[in-house]
């Protein structure tokens, strides 16, 4: 049986609503600071440099470190925006257990499932890019 003990289920489920309540709190507090800290993705979108920070363009070593910190902020900037999209799915996720999935509102579900979609292309992309630049090191390692 599960309410052997006769009476705890109601304290429990209680308890359990404040925890969820406290841990909501927490998942906003999160998600507030952190796009409002200067990892969140549109100030650290905002912070690139231009290639002439690298150099005058007469070295060939600065264009390529210049190449090599944009395809770093692409991804520090992609990671960040990620982070975001999954703290908001999470406090999505947290109120629909709260109210139950069913009876969150259409357009949370659509959020919640566009943020999923969203993400799980982003992973994808960066995969490929991944993948793409270990193929290309395995074609210049082999050339030596």
């Amino acid at each position: 049986m599960l309410f052997a003990d006769g009476g705890g289920g109601a304290a429990d489920l209680r308890r359990g609503v404040m925890a969820l309540s406290t841990f909501k709190k927490r998942v906003d507090d999160l998600l507030s600071t952190f796009e409002e800290s200067p990892g969140g993705s549109s100030k650290v979108r905002a912070h690139s440099l231009p290639e002439t920070a690298f150099g005058s363009g007469a070295f060939p070593e600065g264009k390529m470190l210049h190449l090599e910190y944009e395809r770093v902020h692409e991804r520090i900037t992609a990671l960040s925006k990620s982070l975001g999209l999954q703290l908001e799915a999470m406090q999505i996720a947290v109120h629909g257990v709260d109210v139950t999935f069913d009876n969150l509102e259409e357009e949370q579900r659509r959020r919640f499932h566009e943020i999923r979609l969203e993400v799980n292309q982003t992973r994808e992309e960066m995969l490929d890019q991944h993948d793409k630049r270990e193929n290309r090191a395995g074609q210049t390692d082999a050339g030596y």
